[in-house]
C-alpha cells in the first residue's frame, strides 16, 4: 500500500491544486507534439477524434472495409488489436491494403501481454499502445507484500523488457501510448498504492520515466476507467504529477473505457470526458460504445466540437485564487437539508413542465408515475421525478406522493393549499418578500451573481442555478466555489436550459454541464430544460419531457450521486472479442433491465474482464468460442458456461444473491 513518501507527495500534490490552465478561462493546457504518421498531436493542433476496430485482426479484408467506414465517420487515427505476433504481423497487409486504396490514416497497434508483438508492429504501424497494467507485470488479483528492495527488483526488470521496446520505436519513429487502465492495475502496484488513482498515475509514471531516461519524447498518455468520477481524478492528478516531476507536458487521450451502449454510453462517456474537455485537458479523444466503431466518431466529435471557439463565445467569469476542494478525490458539499433536499439526501429531479399544459393522470407517465385505474393508486417507477415545475398552470388535480410540485412565486401566492406546492422566486422578489413557504423556497440566481451570495443564508432556501455563458460549468462552479468558501451551506439544483431538442446534443451537453459540477461534489439537484417549438402537440412535448427526465437520471448515475437503474459495463468490442456483444449486451439488458443499482459487467475477451470491470457486481466474460465465464465482483465462480446457457446462469446467480426481483408490468394496468 501507500508508503509515507508517497503519501507526503500525494498531499503536496493537492495543497498545489494545479492541473489546469485556469478554472475560469478557457485555453487548452500547453503540450508538446507527438507526430503520428504524419497527423500530429498536441495543443498546438485540433483535439483528435480516434476509435478501434472491431472485426479479426486476421481478417485483411473486413479490418480495411472497416477503417475505410471509420474514417469517413471522422476517425483521424485507427487502433486495431494485436493481441499475438500474428496479428501484429497482419497490420502490414491492412496497411499496405489501405495505402492502395488511398487512405493514409495513421494506425495504432493494441497491445496486452505481449512485448514481442509491440516490438514488431512497432516496425509497421504508427503508433503502439501498451497498458503498463500488463505490459511486463503480471495480475493475479493477489496481494504481495514486497520489500523495498524486491519492489526495485521489479522496476528494474520491467526497464529491461521496455527498453527494445522504446529504441525501436525511436529508430522507425513510431509514437507510444502508455494506457493505464483503472480495472488492469498490476498486483505490484495494487499492492503497493491500492485500487487508486494515484495508483493509475504512478503505473504509467514508471514506464514513462524509461522514456525520459532515452530522450524519447513520442508519448501520449491516458488513464481510462468504467467509472468516470476516477477517470477524472486519475487525469487530473497526472497533470499535477507531471508538473512536479518536471517531465514533459505530454498529450492526453480520454476516454471512459466499456462505457456501454445507447443514451447510458453517450452519458456516461460525456460525464467524464466532458469535463476534463471544460478544464482545457485533452488532446484526442475515444468514446467507447457497444456499437459499431463508425458509431463512435460523431459522438466524439459532437463533444469536442463545443470546446472549437470556446475562448470567443465565453463570458469572462471572475478568477479564482484556488480550489476550495481537493479536486484529486470526491467529497459532496456539505449543506443543510431543506425539505427532501441537501443534507444527505440523493440529488433531486426536477422536470420543467413549463411549457406543457397538464390535463390529464395519464400526463404523468413521462416522468415515471404512472395512475392504475383498477386498484385506484398510483405507482412510480426506478425514474419517478422528485418534483415538476408547472411555472403558472399548476396541475387541475393532487398530485401522488411521491411527487411535489413548484409553481411561479405569483401563482403561490395566490393558492389555498400553499403547504403541498413550493414557489419559485426571481431575486428581486426574495429581497422583497412578505410571506414565504415554511418548508421549501427555490430562488432563481444567474451564476454572475456572486455579491448576492451571504443573504442566502436563511432556512429553507434552495437556490435554483443558472447561467446563460457558454463556458457554462466553469461559471457554475466559480458560484459553487463561492458558496463554499464563504460557508453559505443551502442546497443547490443545477439547472441547464439548451436551444437544442436533439437527443444525442442534449445528452452530451447535459452531461458534461452538470455531470463536471457533480463530480466535483456539487449540486443537489438537477434540472434540464430544451427549446420546445409551440406549434409542438402536447404528446411530443411529453416525449421530450421523458427524455429529458431520462438524461437527468442518467447523470446522476453516471457521476455516482445517484443509483435509479441497471449499470451494464461493457466493452465496445475489437478484434479480440469471442462474441457478438451487441446482442449479447441487447438480451442481458432485457432480462435485468430492472435490477435497480446493479452493475453487470459484460466482457468480449479475458484482456477485458475481470480487471476492466472492476466496478461490476457481476461479469460475463468470454474465455474462448462459445465459452463464458461468470464472476462475482472479480472472483470467478462458474467457469466455461455454454454461451446459450450463460445468461440463465447470470440470473441464477444474482438470485443466489438475493439481489433479483421480478419486474413489475405497470404497462398492463
Amino acid at each position: 500500500m501507500l508508503t509515507l513518501n508517497d503519501t507526503v507527495s500525494l498531499q503536496d500534490a493537492i495543497k498545489s491544486y494545479q492541473y489546469a490552465n485556469s478554472l475560469t478561462e478557457y485555453s487548452r493546457r500547453k503540450t508538446i507534439t507527438v507526430n503520428i504518421g504524419g497527423v500530429p498531436m498536441g495543443s498546438d493542433y485540433p483535439i483528435r477524434v480516434q476509435s478501434m476496430t472491431t472485426v479479426d485482426t486476421m481478417n485483411t479484408e473486413g479490418s480495411v472495409e472497416q477503417v475505410i467506414r471509420m474514417v469517413e465517420s471522422g476517425c483521424e487515427y485507427v487502433r486495431i488489436t494485436a493481441p499475438s505476433v500474428k496479428e501484429a504481423q497482419n497490420l502490414e497487409n491492412i496497411r499496405k491494403e489501405l495505402r492502395v486504396r488511398g487512405y493514409t490514416v495513421p494506425l495504432v497497434a493494441d497491445i496486452h501481454f505481449t512485448p514481442n508483438a509491440a516490438e514488431l508492429a512497432a516496425r509497421i504501424v504508427e503508433k503502439v499502445r501498451i497498458n503498463p497494467g500488463n505490459y511486463a507485470d503480471k495480475k493475479r488479483f493477489e496481494l504481495i507484500e514486497y520489500t523495498e528492495d524486491e519492489y526495485q527488483r521489479e522496476l528494474e526488470r520491467i526497464r529491461e523488457k521496455f527498453i527494445p521496446l522504446i529504441k525501436i520505436c525511436k529508430e522507425y519513429g513510431t509514437a507510444m501510448r502508455i494506457g493505464t487502465n483503472h480495472g488492469s492495475l498490476s498486483d505490484r502496484i495494487m499492492s503497493r498504492y491500492g485500487d487508486s488513482p494515484l495508483g493509475m498515475v504512478e503505473s504509467a509514471l514508471e514506464f514513462l520515466r524509461i522514456c525520459e531516461e532515452f530522450n524519447y519524447h513520442e508519448v501520449v498518455l491516458s488513464m481510462k476507467s468504467s467509472n468516470p468520477v476516477v477517470m477524472v481524478e486519475a487525469y487530473r492528478l497526472l497533470v499535477n504529477r507531471l508538473d512536479a516531476e518536471g517531465l514533459q507536458p505530454y498529450p492526453l487521450h480520454l476516454g471512459v473505457t466499456e462505457a456501454g451502449e445507447g443514451e447510458d454510453g453517450r452519458i456516461k462517456s460525456a460525464v467524464g470526458i466532458g469535463t476534463l474537455l471544460e478544464d482545457g485537458l485533452g488532446d484526442t479523444v475515444r468514446v467507447s460504445l457497444t456499437e459499431d466503431p463508425e458509431f463512435e466518431a460523431p459522438v466524439a466529435r459532437a463533444l469536442i466540437d463545443r470546446y472549437t471557439h470556446r475562448s470567443e463565445q465565453s463570458t469572462p467569469i471572475q478568477a479564482v485564487s484556488g480550489s476550495p476542494i481537493n479536486p484529486f478525490q470526491y467529497s459532496r458539499r456539505k449543506t443543510q437539508e431543506v425539505y427532501n433536499l441537501g443534507g444527505s439526501n440523493v440529488p433531486r429531479v426536477i422536470a420543467d413542465f413549463s411549457q406543457i399544459n397538464i390535463d390529464k393522470y395519464e400526463d404523468l407517465r413521462s416522468i415515471g408515475h404512472y395512475y392504475l385505474p383498477v386498484p385506484d393508486k398510483w405507482k412510480m417507477n426506478d425514474l419517478g421525478v422528485d418534483f415538476i415545475y408547472t411555472a403558472q398552470q399548476p396541475a387541475p388535480f393532487m398530485l401522488p406522493m411521491g411527487l411535489k410540485e413548484i409553481v411561479d412565486y405569483e401563482v403561490w401566492l395566490s393558492l389555498k393549499d400553499q403547504d403541498n406546492k413550493f414557489p419559485l422566486l426571481t431575486w428581486a422578489q426574495w429581497q422583497n418578500k412578505t410571506t414565504v413557504s415554511s418548508k421549501l423556497n427555490f430562488v432563481a440566481l444567474n451564476a454572475t451573481q456572486l455579491d448576492d451570495i451571504q443573504d442566502l443564508k436563511a432556512e429553507n432556501v434552495v437556490v435554483l442555478l443558472r447561467t446563460d455563458n457558454a463556458h457554462a460549468m466553469p461559471a457554475l462552479r466559480r458560484f459553487m466555489f463561492e458558496l463554499t468558501t464563504k460557508g453559505v451551506d443551502c442546497p443547490v439544483v443545477i439547472h441547464r436550459s439548451y436551444d437544442t431538442a436533439q437527443a444525442d446534443e442534449l445528452s452530451l451537453f447535459a452531461a458534461t454541464d452538470c455531470g463536471g459540477l457533480l463530480v466535483d461534489g456539487f449540486g443537489d439537484g438537477i434540472m434540464l430544460s430544451a427549446q420546445v417549438e409551440a406549434s409542438l402537440d402536447t404528446e411530443s412535448k411529453l416525449q421530450m419531457a421523458s427524455q429529458q427526465n431520462s438524461i437527468g437520471f442518467g447523470i446522476l448515475q453516471a457521476a455516482r450521486t445517484r443509483m435509479s437503474k441497471t449499470e451494464y459495463i461493457s466493452c465496445p468490442s475489437c478484434g479480440r472479442t469471442l462474441f457478438d456483444l451487441q446482442e449479447t449486451t441487447a438480451m442481458i439488458r432485457k432480462r435485468t433491465d430492472h435490477l435497480k443499482g446493479v452493475k453487470i459487467g459484460i466482457m468480449g475477451c479475458i484482456v477485458n474482464g475481470p480487471g476492466e470491470m472492476a466496478d461490476a457486481d457481476y461479469g460475463y466474460v468470454g474465455i474462448g468460442k462459445d465459452k463464458i465465464s461468470l464472476y462475482r465482483g472479480q472472483q470467478v465462480v462458474k467457469k466455461s458456461v455454454t454461451a446459450d446457457k450463460a445468461v440463465d446462469e447470470l440470473i441464477a446467480l444474482i438470485k443466489e444473491d438475493d439481489k433479483w426481483f421480478e419486474p413489475e408490468e405497470i404497462e398492463a394496468f
